[in-house]
């Protein structure tokens, strides 16, 4: 049972407690103590000590009189009588009259009352309001007031149910890295034996979605020593220096629990690039140089390693990225074929899958995913066979759940008027015959005409039998002609133009582009770079590097080649008209055909022999 901390107080609750004693003690506790000082006697005393010319001070009020002796080390008081002549006696006795004479009694009693006693309750309040602060803001400096943020370093607790390498696949060679780092903290003496010392730090660079944080925590739950954790966003602050502050008390943490792992997620929070540029970010600046300095100054972190993530490396600054800072730089990249089905393997631990599941055909359907897609591809297939009212989990469910995750939901209302569905029939038909008429594109392994919550009124889905790392100008472009073949359809069987193809034509161009600019696929600017890609992980935006002219050939270039693509795809599919209007019907009654049941009608048309393509 977890247990329930009391909710932390606000400063401002602390200042008005002392407040509030310091009030209670002038007004209540010091007259009492004042009190307690002053001897209460008869008046017939007072008489007599008059009489004695014994009185040093008095003060007549109201309602008593206070008075002291000759030495004025005794206070005392008495009662108001009716007595005229006091003035007089008390005079020929050579008292002097005083006012606040409390307060003048004892000077040292006074001082201690009035100047000494409350310090010491200030101070002690003081210190206990400071261990309170600092218990609730783990150790950060209690000037800050809190404002900035939580904690520097949270630990990882170990345990039994952590995430270890077994839980991570797909990344074989990070994993190996990694390893290494486990094993040089469990076994140092084997490496310091050869002369060999462990890299400082780890920068762990990919895509979104391919476990970065996972193998963190991986080498958490395999190390066996403490574990920092710290996004780069907690450094950043609205206080100059405070982002300098923190980085000086997780490394201060770090140094105390040696060995030990640090791990900086999104680090090109506080790693850009230092421009020079007036109007910068200071502060952000601040934190790194401080960063830089801790990582590789004058004091050494012996056993501190340091492990972090981004998805953006080219933005870092080149002091950070240096040998002696990150000595080596781990690419998490997309899983190749191999590393989806190991993925899909792991995912599919925690749920019941039927004897006809093929996670290698879910992986082959499922190219260029993530690791995080192909766990939501198992989730969402485990949803949908709930759902269904099933404990299992079928190939149905899972090749439903990658087209789930690549082009969204169907549209259970979305209902398509007759020729808008005949219209969409011959558009699928239209790139899934293409794909099929040309050598080198990839088998067609599902076409539907139901729309799906992306916007997509259909699509055909095409599936590599394995991963392809190198594409010729021949595939590229056979790919634009099959991205224009839906308008081609369209334009052959209509004579007309629809607004189905945006898509189509977006990609159609990207490729265009991409094989000119960039590929050196065209013979006018032969092997020359005219684009750069400025985000390799994060879309992979370009930036032309040319000259007005130049863009303006290119865009000619491009346009050209597309133009050519579209007018092969006509002509394939005007020669092939009979085929098309089979196929296109077929999918009209159907509304979704497997690539199986598409390929036997195009061989049985006699157009292909049969396994050609397949």
């Amino acid at each position: 049972m977890k247990e329930v901390k009391s909710p932390k107080k606000p400063l401002i609750y602390y200042y008005a407690t002392v407040l509030i004693v310091l009030l209670l003690f002038n007004l209540i506790i010091t007259p009492m103590l004042q009190e307690a000082q002053v001897t209460e006697v008869d008046y017939g005393t007072f008489m007599r000590m008059i009489e004695e010319k014994d009185i040093g001070l008095v003060e007549i009020s109201q309602n008593q009189i206070v008075f002291t002796d000759k030495s004025k080390e005794n206070l005392y008081k008495t009662g108001v009588m009716n007595d005229m002549t006091l003035t007089e006696r008390l005079y020929e006795s050579s008292a002097v009259f005083s006012s606040g004479i409390s307060e003048t009694t004892s000077p040292l009693m006074s001082f201690f009352l009035t100047g000494i006693l409350p310090l010491l309750i200030f101070f002690g309040l003081g210190q206990y309001m400071s261990k309170r602060l600092m218990e609730q803001m783990g150790g950060k400096d209690a000037l800050t007031f809190g404002m900035g943020g939580s904690k520097t370093g949270k630990i990882y607790v170990q345990s039994t149910e952590g995430i270890h390498f077994d839980d991570v696949a797909g990344e074989d060679e990070a994993k190996e890295s990694l390893q290494e780092i486990v094993d040089y903290l469990h076994n140092p003496e084997k490496y310091t034996e050869v002369g060999a010392s462990m890299p400082k730090g780890l920068l762990l660079v990919g895509p979104p979605g391919t476990g970065k944080t996972m193998l963190a925590k991986a080498v958490a739950g395999e190390a066996h020593v403490p574990f920092f954790s710290i996004s780069g966003s907690e450094f950043v602050q609205m206080f100059v220096g405070m982002g300098a502050s923190k980085v000086r008390d997780l490394f201060a943490q770090a140094k105390e629990k040696a060995p030990c792992i640090v791990f900086i997620d999104e680090i090109d929070t506080i790693g850009k690039k230092r421009d020079g540029q007036l109007g910068g970010n200071d502060e952000r600046e601040q934190t790194l140089n401080q960063l830089l300095t801790e990582m590789d100054g004058f004091e050494g972190n012996n056993g501190v390693i340091i492990l972090a993530a981004t998805n953006r490396p080219e933005s870092l600054d080149p002091a950070l990225t240096r040998p002696g800072r990150f000595d080596r730089r781990v690419p998490v990249e997309l899983p190749d074929l191999a590393g989806r089905e190991a993925i899909l393997k792991v995912h599919a631990r925690k749920i019941h899958l039927s004897d006809d599941a093929n996670l290698h055909t879910i992986a082959r359907m499922a190219s260029g995913a993530s690791g995080a897609e192909l766990a939501n591809m198992i989730n969402e297939a485990a949803l949908r066979a709930v759902r269904n009212g099933r404990t299992v989990v079928t190939q149905a469910d899972l090749e439903e759940s990658v087209e789930v995750v690549i082009a969204g939901y169907q549209k259970k209302n979305a209902v398509l008027s007759d020729e808008e569905k005949h219209v969409v029939a011959y558009h699928e038909i239209g790139h899934a015959l293409v794909a099929a008429l040309q050598s080198h594109s990839a088998p067609v392994q599902k076409i539907t005409i139901i729309p799906r919550t992306s916007g997509a009124l259909g699509y055909t889905l095409q599936v590599e039998q394995g991963d392809k790392y190198l594409m010729s100008k021949e595939e590229l472009e056979n790919k634009i002609a099959t991205l224009t073949a839906g308008r081609s359809a369209e334009e052959v069987v209509y004579g007309m133009v629809s607004t189905g193809a945006s898509n189509d034509i977006e990609q159609a161009t990207k490729i265009a582009r991409a094989m000119i600019t960039r590929y050196g696929m065209n013979d006018a600017f032969d092997m020359v770079a005219l684009e750069t890609v400025t985000n390799q992980y994060l879309g992979g935006d370009t930036s032309l590097a040319c000259s007005p002219q130049t863009q303006r050939e290119i865009d000619e270039k491009v346009v050209a080649l597309v133009k050519a693509q579209h007018e092969k795809a006509r002509k394939l599919l005007s020669d092939n008209r009979a085929l098309l209007d089979k196929l296109a019907q077929f999918l009209y009654e159907k509304e979704t055909i497997t690539g199986e049941e598409f390929m036997k009608i195009v061989e049985e048309d006699g157009v292909l022999q049969k396994g050609e393509h397949c």
